[in-house]
């Protein structure tokens, strides 16, 4: 699909048919809208929050805690990038918010007027997500999930066009995989630093050896 087509989505095409048809279940869901629209809007980085806690509690007890912490911190930094790498792509495409092109879509996130691609939610959840999955498989799996279920919101919410999600999750990822071939091995002479002080627990749950 070229630029100029993502830019200018006419309803013949595959996009915002798929669109259309995940929108048009608000008709007949109201009873989740509100929490569609909090968990698509912020809920689930509460979720991916909960998540990262729990695989940096399940890693500190492995051998190799410093390269998984090193990988968990780069997790964050990882959805930063993702932004940044974002922001002239959303700019350069400039593709409208599909409410703003389409008439007839049900739209319950208000005051949404930037470009819509790539989804922002979309890349950010991703590049969580894989950062977690990388040193966390059990945990992963489901951050994972919850980034997949913010993409289908923001399709229910109707402020992005499935493309605009695919490119963010497309994106996010590819930034936490290559990232973590290169910074988190940077990171972890740090990790090394903060275990041998007095923030030892935050890198390892072995006590500190004696003498």
């Amino acid at each position: 699909m070229s630029l100029q087509v993502l830019a200018e989505s006419t309803d013949d095409n595959l996009d915002i048919e798929v669109l259309r048809d995940v929108n048009g279940l608000t008709e007949h869901t109201s009873w989740a809208h509100g929490g569609m629209e909090f968990m698509g809007e912020y809920g689930m980085f509460a979720v991916l929050a909960v998540l990262g806690l729990l695989a940096w509690w399940r890693i500190r007890s492995r051998p190799d805690h410093v390269a998984a912490v090193a990988g968990l911190v780069w997790a964050p930094l990882a959805a930063l990038v993702a932004e940044l790498a974002n922001a002239p792509l959303r700019d350069w495409v400039d593709r409208p918010r599909p409410f703003l092109s389409h008439d007839g879509l049900h739209v319950l996130v208000q005051g949404k007027t930037d470009p819509s691609f790539a989804s922002d939610h979309a890349l950010t959840t991703m590049a969580l997500a894989v950062g977690i999955l990388l040193v966390d498989r059990r945990i992963g799996v489901l951050a994972v999930l919850a980034a997949v279920f913010t993409g289908f919101a923001r399709l229910y919410v109707g402020v992005h066009y499935p493309t605009d999600v695919l490119a963010g999750f497309a994106l996010g990822a590819l930034v936490a995989l290559v990232g973590s071939m290169f910074v988190g091995r940077l990171l972890e002479p740090v990790v090394r630093m903060v275990e041998r002080g007095p923030l030892r627990p935050l890198v390892t749950a072995e006590p500190r050896p004696a003498g």
